[in-house]
């Protein structure tokens, strides 16, 4: 059960109907409290962080978490209790759910069998089932997110579920726990409901074995075993061997869907969805655990007739209209499907519930204490299909029986690709890992500093094998990168520090380099990478990123009354020897001052001897932050600048696993907090989209 500590000073001591008595655990969103109403039930409280309060992007997510708890029936999930997410502290609560982890039990009391196995993964597929039903994927199915509770287990922590949008896509960027992420998370391909049945698989296949079915010593490890190693299920009874191994199929279209799982472990035929009788029944199944466990005979649950399309408001077979199965390759049938209660109405109000997953983030836990024994009655009411989804199912999109036997030919041809793009992304976030290690046959690149006959088939091979990387940095751009001794600081000399970080690197060795000089010093093996505000070019260098998009910009004294590229109209301008002068004077006239280089324009600017200074808005961004005064950039953007990374031509695995961990700084926001560290004093709106990315060669 979760460990619940004392409230600390500046806690609430009431939110809503619920009287706080301590803390659950504290995420990157927001701070999980225990809670007890006046009727005494107790429930998890999930508060937003202060500092988000104001932050509407947060809110949103955090309203997204809420209607991902509404639109999921209460089988083996968490009953909504209460929420308010527009006042001065956003909360949402649901019940509590007073278990333990799956993997805390196995670790400490070893595998499941026998009826204890069938319970656990009829249960989590029951919850599975409603979810998908409710048109959400989990997205991080794994043991860390299935509590076992007095009364069987619970599928928890929809904090990094995604609804599908109103254009019916999901973002497929891969999110999970490595182990028990299936192969087209780490593609980045299409993601869907089938990648839950993946981690399913994964997951029993844990219970039931105790060890981890993907395991390895590094990330690289564990992502090529998903993508080509094969689960041994013998020591499973049928029919949960046939339905975990087919869960575990590379190929997402070869996958069952959840409810094809919940009928054949219930023994009923799937060839319809799952109705709300056979979703309670899944859950009187998982819930006791008093009586010997017994398959019913096939059709007993499913003999009555699947409805498609909508539900009448007096049917009785709830989500039987919601013929969620899958036809030769793949695709769902059944429109207009909706999902039942479970519970009754559906309050409008939000929950959350549990202690934080595995990765300590206390998130959205859909699963509650009673939520298995409390059935739903002989009535059930119509629940509309959200409008995000516009009345459709969740699409799946796996392709047809030809194009499927392709996607099965291309994990095997790309596998080792596809590992690499996904190590690296997540080896920045995964601390303790060691360093990625395939090899492969390439054009050897030497090993600046050490025996020149020492020689290595990619920079990540090097970086595996000594744990070193040389890496060529600017160092008189301010803000950017600036030496100060054997010092280096600022925004590249940060950037290059995380894919040092990401490709395994224990020891980083920054040099100096010149423009002029840094396609060859990786052509000669001198430096591994260059990361010098090095715009993407024409030539031998191959280039992984960009890590960021500049612009040729202008800029000015904060209050100067120049507010736009017209504005200097007849103005004395800087002019160092940039090509940002001339894509100036080529919209407004103006008066250009020479000047030796942008620090004494600098000097100029201050001493109001110039009305501007064109550049590169991240270089003149970091000459201006430096400075008392407060100074902003116009936001021309005369031209687009891809800073990317250099690396030695040919060397496309190390591109690969460059772009990954460029990625995953985007989307953990680590770019955006660098931007305002080094850039903050200056009025800069900087791009914090990811760019599209350089092709690997």
């Amino acid at each position: 059960m979760p460990q619940i500590s004392p409230l600390m000073a500046g806690d609430p001591t009431q939110l809503g109907s619920f009287r706080l008595s301590g803390r659950i655990g504290e995420g990157g969103q927001g701070i999980v409290y225990l809670g007890v109403d006046e009727a005494g039930e107790r429930a998890a409280i999930k508060l937003l962080h202060v500092k988000f309060t104001g932050d509407t992007i947060a809110r949103s997510r955090f309203a997204r978490e809420l209607k991902a708890a509404q639109r999921v029936a209460s089988f083996c999930t968490a009953r909504v209790i209460e929420a308010d997410l527009d006042g001065d502290t956003p909360y949402i609560a649901s019940e509590y759910i007073d278990g333990r982890p799956l993997r805390e039990i196995i670790d400490t009391d070893g595998p499941l069998t026998g009826t204890a196995l069938d319970r656990l993964a009829i249960g989590t597929a029951t919850a599975l089932t409603a979810i998908h039903h409710a048109h959400i994927v989990h997205r991080d199915f794994k043991p860390d997110n299935v509590l076992i509770a007095a009364d069987g287990p619970r599928v928890v922590d929809f904090g990094i579920a995604r609804i599908i949008d109103s254009t019916g896509t999901i973002t497929s960027r891969a999110i999970g726990t490595p182990a028990y992420m299936a192969p087209e998370q780490i593609a980045g391909d299409e993601i869907g409901p089938y990648t839950d049945v993946f981690s399913w698989g994964a997951t029993i296949a844990f219970a039931a074995t105790g060890k981890t079915a993907f395991e390895g010593k590094s990330i690289a490890v564990v992502l090529n075993r998903i993508l080509n190693h094969e689960v041994d299920v013998e020591m499973m009874p049928e029919p949960l061997r046939s339905v975990v191994r087919s869960a575990l199929a590379k190929a997402a279209a070869e996958r069952p869907s959840a409810d094809q799982i919940l009928l054949r472990l219930l023994g009923q035929s799937s060839t319809v969805g799952a109705s709300t009788a056979v979703l309670t029944r899944g859950v009187q199944v998982a819930s006791d655990d008093t009586t010997p466990f017994t398959r019913v005979s096939a059709g007993s649950i499913t003999d009555k007739p699947a409805h498609q399309g909508s539900l009448a408001p007096s049917s009785q077979e709830g989500l039987a209209g919601s013929q969620e199965h899958r036809t030769g390759h793949g695709a769902v049938t059944g429109q207009g499907q909706r999902p039942a209660t479970g519970q009754g109405p559906v309050t409008g109000q939000g929950s959350v519930a549990g202690p934080p997953g595995g990765s300590g983030d206390v998130t959205l836990m859909p699963g509650g204490s009673g939520a298995m024994t409390r059935q739903p009655g002989g009535t059930e009411r119509q629940e509309p299909v959200p409008p995000e989804t516009d009345g459709a199912p969740y699409p799946m999109t796996e392709p047809a029986a030809p194009a499927r036997r392709g996607r099965v030919k291309l994990w095997a041809a790309f596998g080792t690709v596809l590992v690499m793009v996904a190590a690296a992304a997540l080896a920045l976030a995964m601390n303790g890992w060691p360093p990625l290690a395939f090899q492969e046959e390439r054009d050897p690149v030497e090993t600046p500093g050490e025996d020149p006959s020492r020689s290595f088939a990619s920079v990540v091979d090097k970086v595996a094998q000594t744990g070193k990387i040389v890496i060529g940095v600017k160092g008189d751009l301010p803000g950017v990168g600036l030496q100060n001794g054997d010092d280096f600081q600022g925004f590249d000399i940060e950037i290059a520090k995380r894919i040092a970080e990401g490709l395994g690197a224990r020891e980083t060795t920054f040099v100096r380099v010149g423009r002029d000089d840094r396609g060859r010093a990786l052509a000669e093996g001198r430096m591994d990478l260059v990361i010098a505000t090095y715009a993407v070019e024409k030539g031998e260098t191959q280039f992984a990123g960009p890590y960021y998009l500049a612009h040729r910009d202008v800029l000015v004294r904060a209050g100067s009354g120049i507010d736009s590229i017209d504005d200097l109209e007849d103005k004395e301008i800087c002019a160092p020897n940039s090509p940002s002068v001339g894509d100036v004077q080529d919209k407004v006239k103006v008066k250009p001052v020479l000047a030796s280089d942008l620090a004494v324009c600098m000097e100029l600017l201050k001493s109001n001897k110039v009305d501007a200074i064109p550049g590169e808005d991240l270089i003149l961004a970091g000459f201006a932050n430096r400075e008392n005064l407060r100074y902003k950039i116009l936001g021309a953007k005369l031209s687009n600048e891809r800073y990317a990374v250099g690396i030695k031509n040919g060397d496309a695995k190390t591109c690969r696993a460059v772009n990954g961990v460029i990625a995953n700084l985007y989307s953990t926001g680590v770019l955006a907090e660098l931007m305002s560290r080094h850039f903050g004093k200056v009025d800069f709106e900087p791009e914090l989209k990811q760019p599209a990315m350089e092709t690997c060669r």
